[in-house]
């Protein structure tokens, strides 16, 4: 009997282009998924199109910026997750995100307050001890403010930081927590963006480093990118602010 049979990986904002790759990778390991998200009949329409086993897949509605329901979401669960993956997110252009607030909320409770809400009650939960990982999408653009995207970037680089001190509330009970720290993948959120090609990754590629993410904290897909990562880690501020 294949070792992941009896266990189940939660994937909270499943309707992105990278979810819908981590459903199709982790039920070939052998897994069950519960897939949640707003748009449920997208993710019943992929299951029917991949030829999916239905009774390794569950579709439930998840509103990420919903937060007095994830209590209720969490606790009805059919079962309670080995493996959870929080991939919501939520992006506006720089601008708009500046001169309209409501996009800029929006931002902060897709990307960072609905993964610090839901995710602290999945890891507070000390009854539940199948709990091995924890596994949070973040991007490149948390790692240093940029003029271009900046009120995204402080989005994703708040999550990254619940994330890493996460890891360490959680290292105690043996639960690993990995921070994805993502760069440009061929998605929807990205489509109608000026991005370099040759830097576009495919949602498949990205889905196989959450699928197989091993006991380091940050996961940078791609060698372009992890070079890119370290880049921007060290690049002196007056260099930094020169970056488009």
């Amino acid at each position: 009997m294949d070792q992941n049979t009896n266990k189940t990986v939660l994937i909270l904002g499943a309707n992105s282009d990278v979810a819908k790759q981590c459903i199709k990778q982790y039920i070939s390991k052998g897994f069950s998924v519960v897939a949640a998200s707003r748009n449920t009949q997208s993710l019943e329409d992929f299951t029917l199109e991949n030829n999916l086993d239905r009774s390794k897949v569950t579709v439930l509605y998840f509103d990420a910026a919903d937060f007095n329901s994830h209590q209720k979401f969490y606790s009805e669960l059919p079962a309670k997750p080995h493996t959870v993956v929080y991939a919501a997110g939520f992006l506006v252009d720089n601008h708009k995100a500046l001169t309209d607030f409501q996009g800029a909320k929006q931002m902060m409770e897709v990307n960072y307050m609905g993964g610090v809400s839901i995710l602290s009650i999945i890891a507070m939960d000390k009854t539940n001890r199948n709990l091995e990982r924890i596994i949070g999408l973040s991007s490149l653009s948390g790692v240093r403010g940029r003029k271009s995207n900046f009120v995204y970037g402080s989005t994703k680089a708040a999550f990254t930081q619940f994330l890493a001190g996460l890891r360490q509330e959680l290292a105690s009970r043996k639960i690993i927590v990995n921070a994805l720290v993502i760069g440009y993948i061929r998605t929807k959120i990205n489509e109608g963006l000026e991005l370099n090609e040759s830097l576009i990754m495919e949602p498949d590629y990205v889905a196989g480093f959450i699928v197989n993410a091993g006991n380091s904290f940050t996961i940078v897909p791609g060698f372009k990118w992890k070079i890119i990562y370290h880049i921007l880690r060290l690049l002196p501020e007056g260099l930094a602010a020169k970056l488009p």
